[in-house]
């Protein structure tokens, strides 16, 4: 069985936060399938479901960003997941809103939630999903927290909701269909259509 892994901060204050987006993208899922997450044994919600008659698990550590790969390795030993079956969504901040970029594997990027799941997993070997969360203002080292803690401003959320069918169809073409499709489909800017991208396979 697979894992989807959304990241985020838990509590009403992040939110509508872009680093929430790996929440936001497991919601789509849950309400597209009419379920919720329910608290587990440690420190997730998580939720056991089905789609195309393949059965798959869906997630949200509770440990804050900086803690991951601690929700992630208790949940994927309890219940014997592979590696390689776990998909990780996460934000981006050197993406612009709308893009979408899946891996098979890959280093951290500078992304605390992934650096944290490099290191209890001591593997790279995860696929993971990229949404991009960046606008026309500049991110450096100095502003990069204050960034990635604000909330989506009221138009972005808007965009948000145009993406949310994406973010779904892209986790579900996983669970259903592989990494390969996935990438195949979804490495692109959803929220410029006149855009193509072909599918790369970088490991960065």
């Amino acid at each position: 069985m697979k894992l989807i892994v959304g990241l985020g901060n838990p509590g009403i204050n992040y939110e509508t936060t872009r680093h929430n987006a790996g929440f936001f993208a497991v919601d789509s899922v849950l309400e597209f399938l009419n379920i919720s997450l329910k608290p587990g044994k440690g420190n997730w919600y998580g939720a056991e479901t089905e789609y195309k008659d393949e059965l798959f698990y869906l997630m949200k550590p509770t440990t804050f960003m900086n803690r991951s790969g601690d929700a992630v390795l208790d949940f994927s030993e309890e219940r014997n997941i592979p590696i390689k079956d776990i998909l990780v969504v996460y934000d981006d901040f050197q993406l612009p809103l709308g893009m979408l970029r899946v891996r098979m594997k890959g280093s951290d990027g500078g992304h605390n939630g992934i650096s944290s799941i490099i290191y209890s997993m001591n593997s790279l070997e995860f696929p993971r999903m990229r949404i991009g969360i960046g606008n026309e203002n500049p991110v450096t080292v100095e502003n990069y927290t204050d960034f990635v803690l604000s909330k989506f401003q009221a138009d972005e959320l808007e965009k948000l909701e145009i993406l949310k069918p994406y973010l779904r169809d892209c986790i579900l073409t996983f669970v259903t269909e592989g990494i390969y499709n996935a990438m195949n489909r979804y490495n692109r800017n959803f929220l410029a259509p006149s855009e193509t991208e072909e599918t790369d396979t970088e490991e960065n």
